[in-house]
């Protein structure tokens, strides 16, 4: 860790209290990465994209100086909005960031569906400090409680959005961009963004999406390239003649390319803690039970064990404790649901079941690998067909290797695909639409517009394109929307079954006041 000798006025310039927590966790200063966010939050009005490696001090990149201006605010409210795309990071913030926020005096609060209710009702009676939440939990709010999310978020100084590169394309991003343009809206100057990511491939997407308006005014900060490296390898299994590939529970013995794959991975992982990625939920669970099966075989203590979100959330959580922790040997066998930022603490190795569809995946996935100087190791394992006499010459290609390969060779030039354009736009411009009816009534298509997709906007979309959509909402049998004699776009008939009473009450009144 470099400290910060260099720029002392950057590191001086933090909260004392912020200073007292630093030299608290034995610091003896700032990565660099931590000193540019600081510098740059602290020195400027510009949006800010931090773009480092998983466990590379990311989250205290951009808290340190944001906790600062936070608790040097004049005035009292919300002051920093955290959005996740995940409840489980969300969880392992507010455990990273409770002891700085209690001593600066700053109440934490987590917003998502299995969050305590208590603290939340304490921050709509009195707004104050940092809320982790969710995107759908801003969209809860502004639906059911408008004019409460409006005092809420009057105040709001930044919003830090994590996994930034999670949300560039799909409609999960274009919805999170609608309901931050409405959250700014809503407070009394636009709050500054600040984005996280391990992997970005396209950062003037990522400037685009953080500040449509000036996309120059975002300032994309990198840590530094380098680091022990990478450990690879590449493993091939062919299923023999009489299978079909389909991962299945099997008995103890089984042949299959899985079965040998759990044979490398148990004389492989055994003893250390580690992450195997499987794709689908059924070979994760096909794949854990052969690794039981070997545990009991071996007459060993069990390490490794499933992780997918259809398991209950208390045994993802023991889980993930018992990674953190890192006391006993542990494996988890996942789908996506570890891909993400939460900490885990120190991983040994990580693999792969399957060539990689995505190089933004395969990097964050590498990166919960190689910490404490260490280099990260990562093995892909690849099956493919029974190739017999007569077999097909694209089966003959070994497809599924190749692709492997390729990534590989992507990894070495460091290259990650850029977000492509996305087909949900119109799904979300409706759905938003809708939203903005039932929180806060009536309205007419212009205004309508301007506030979810005029031109400044990320999710923008042409005066005649959202006319169409707007009649095609309306159109007998979709029933989504009405307009009365006065312009005004009303929920339709069917829209009404899903917000009902409040919302038809506001749209009726706004109706006979003409908005």
């Amino acid at each position: 860790m470099s400290t910060s000798a260099s720029e002392p006025s950057t590191y001086d310039r933090l909260h004392p209290e912020v200073l007292r927590w630093i030299r608290h966790q034995g610091w003896s200063g700032l990565r660099e990465i931590q000193d540019q966010a600081a510098r740059t939050i602290l020195g400027s009005e510009d949006d800010v994209i931090i773009m480092a490696d998983t466990a590379s001090g990311k989250t205290e990149a951009a808290f340190l100086p944001l906790l600062t201006l936070a608790a040097n605010a004049q005035t009292k409210g919300l002051r920093l909005l955290y959005v996740s795309p995940l409840k489980a990071l969300i969880n392992d913030q507010h455990r990273r960031l409770e002891d700085l926020c209690e001593r600066l005096g700053l109440p934490l609060t987590r917003w998502h569906g299995d969050a305590p209710q208590g603290p939340k009702t304490r921050l709509l009676r009195a707004p104050a400090g940092v809320a982790l939440i969710t995107p759908e939990s801003i969209e809860a709010l502004l639906l059911r409680r408008p004019s409460e999310a409006a005092g809420l978020f009057r105040g709001v100084l930044a919003v830090v959005v994590d996994e930034l590169h999670a949300f560039l394309q799909g409609p999960r991003g274009l919805h999170l961009a609608s309901l931050l343009r409405r959250v700014d809206r809503l407070a009394e100057r636009r709050p500054r963004r600040v984005g996280l990511s391990a992997t970005l491939g396209d950062a003037e997407l990522a400037r685009s999406w953080v500040n449509k308006v000036s996309p120059e005014r975002v300032a994309v900060l990198r840590a530094a390239a380098g680091g022990p490296g990478v450990r690879l390898q590449v493993r091939g299994y062919e299923e023999p003649p009489d299978s079909e590939g389909i991962d299945e529970i099997a008995e103890d013995g089984a042949e299959d390319a899985l079965s040998r794959i759990a044979d490398h991975l148990f004389a492989n992982l055994r003893g250390s803690n580690n992450l195997v990625f499987g794709g689908s939920r059924r070979t994760v669970e096909a794949l854990a039970d052969r690794l039981r099966q070997r545990c009991e075989r071996a007459r060993v203590p069990e390490e490794f064990f499933p992780h997918h979100g259809s398991l209950s959330k208390e045994l993802r959580e023991t889980l993930e404790t018992r990674l953190k922790e890192g006391v006993l040997p542990t494996t988890a066998v996942a789908t996506t649901t570890l891909e993400l930022g939460i900490d885990l603490g120190s991983v040994t190795s990580v693999a792969q079941i399957g060539a990689p569809r995505s190089m933004a995946g395969l990097k964050q996935r590498l990166g919960r690998s190689g910490r404490r100087g260490k280099p990260a190791v990562l093995r892909i394992y690849v099956r493919e067909k029974h190739l017999a006499a007569d077999a097909d010459q694209l089966d003959r290609l070994r497809l599924d290797t190749a692709r492997a390969v390729a990534c590989v060779r992507l990894l070495q030039e460091n290259w990650v695909e850029s977000a492509r354009s996305d087909p949900s736009l119109a799904t979300v411009v409706l759905h938003q639409t809708l939203s903005l009816i039932a929180s806060g009534g009536a309205v007419k298509p212009g205004p309508a517009r301007k506030a979810l997709a005029g031109p400044d906007s990320f999710i923008e979309m042409a005066p005649g394109d959202y006319a169409d959509l707007l009649r095609g909402a309306a159109r007998s049998g979709v029933d989504l929307l009405e307009q009365s004699s006065q312009g005004l776009l009303m929920l339709g008939s069917r829209a009404r079954g899903w917000w009902p009473d409040a919302t038809s009450t506001r749209s009726s009144r706004a109706t006979r006041s003409g908005g």
